[in-house]
């Protein structure tokens, strides 16, 4: 499975081996939405083209315009999410950018590893980085291994010795299982990673000729 690397300040935001947890079900209801307008902008490193872009979509909303180090952009619906004394962030994608695989944004590509799916992240700040932890696909492997009940899955299986874990479970069983582990290193990492404001990039991809 393709290595993921979102780049941060500083250093790399995350380096998955396999790729981050993707869930059918999204970790929120509507009363666990909250709106920080510190979120709104863009996020990455000056001199990379990685760039996490928010913006205002509705009173509890934003879009993500994610541009991976490639220049390829994926659009998102993501939702900030208050789950007793943790924030996550909840992004679920909307356009890919390209209709071709290999041209598809890399963020894009991990949420549609079974159908356009909900990735999520716990956020450790806003203010002044933003700093974010994705949920570890080899931890939950292993997880499962030991204890298959452990939270409602399925095996999705590439070629011969490729697949992935995706959560099928649903909201209130997700979120219980979050906040089980939420202060796991092993689960969520020793060291989340940071972004800092950036300009933003164009939404657009270039266009063919």
């Amino acid at each position: 499975m393709k290595r993921i690397i979102l780049t941060a300040a500083g250093l790399a935001l995350l380096l998955v081996t396999g790729c981050i947890v993707t869930s059918v079900n999204p970790l929120y209801t509507e009363k666990d939405l909250v709106f920080d307008p510190a979120l709104v902008g863009a996020w990455g490193e000056d001199n990379d083209k990685d760039t996490w872009a928010f913006e205002k979509a509705a009173q509890k909303k934003y879009k993500l315009l994610h541009t991976d180090g490639k220049g390829r952009t994926g659009t998102f619906e993501a939702h900030l999410v208050k789950l007793g004394k943790y924030q996550f962030l909840d992004l679920h994608l909307i356009d890919p950018g390209e209709k071709e695989e290999w041209q598809i944004n890399e963020l894009a590509a991990v949420a549609m590893i079974m159908r356009p799916g909900h990735l999520f992240f716990k956020v450790s700040q806003i203010q002044a980085t933003l700093q974010l932890s994705a949920l570890h696909e080899d931890w939950l492997q292993k997880l499962l291994e030991k204890d298959p009940k452990a939270i409602q899955h399925e095996r999705i299986q590439f070629g011969t010795n490729d697949y992935r874990n995706v959560l099928t479970a649903e909201t209130k069983d997700l979120q219980k299982f979050v906040l089980k582990y939420a202060d796991s290193e092993e689960a969520f990492g020793d060291k989340p990673g940071e972004l800092k404001r950036k300009d933003a990039p164009s939404a657009q991809n270039p266009k063919k000729k």
